[in-house]
C-alpha cells in the first residue's frame, strides 16, 4: 500500500472508533432514559389512581351532602304535612 492508502485507512479506522464509541455512549443515554421514563410511567400511574380515589372521594361527599339536603326538605314537607292535618282537625 502507499502512504496516502495508509493514512486513508488510519483516519478510516479512527472514525469507525469514533463511532463505536459514540454508539456505546448513545446506548448508555438510551438505557438511562429508558429508566427514567419507566421510573415516570410508574410514577404517573400512581397519580392516575390518587385523582380517581379523589374523584370518587368528591362524588361521595357530594351524594352525602345531597342526601342530608334531601333528608331536610322532606322533613319539612312533613312537619307541613303534620301543619295542615292539624288545621284541619279543628
Amino acid at each position: 500500500m502507499t502512504e496516502k492508502e495508509n493514512r486513508l485507512l488510519s483516519v478510516f479506522e479512527n472514525r469507525v472508533h469514533q463511532l463505536i464509541s459514540l454508539y456505546t455512549e448513545l446506548k448508555i443515554q438510551m438505557e438511562s432514559l429508558q429508566l427514567l421514563y419507566s421510573k415516570l410511567e410508574q410514577e404517573n400511574k400512581i397519580l392516575k389512581d390518587k385523582y380517581d380515589n379523589l374523584r370518587i372521594t368528591q362524588i361521595i361527599s357530594i351524594k352525602q351532602d345531597d342526601f342530608k339536603c334531601a333528608k331536610n326538605k322532606f322533613a319539612q314537607l312533613v312537619k307541613k304535612i303534620d301543619e295542615c292535618i292539624a288545621l284541619l282537625n279543628e
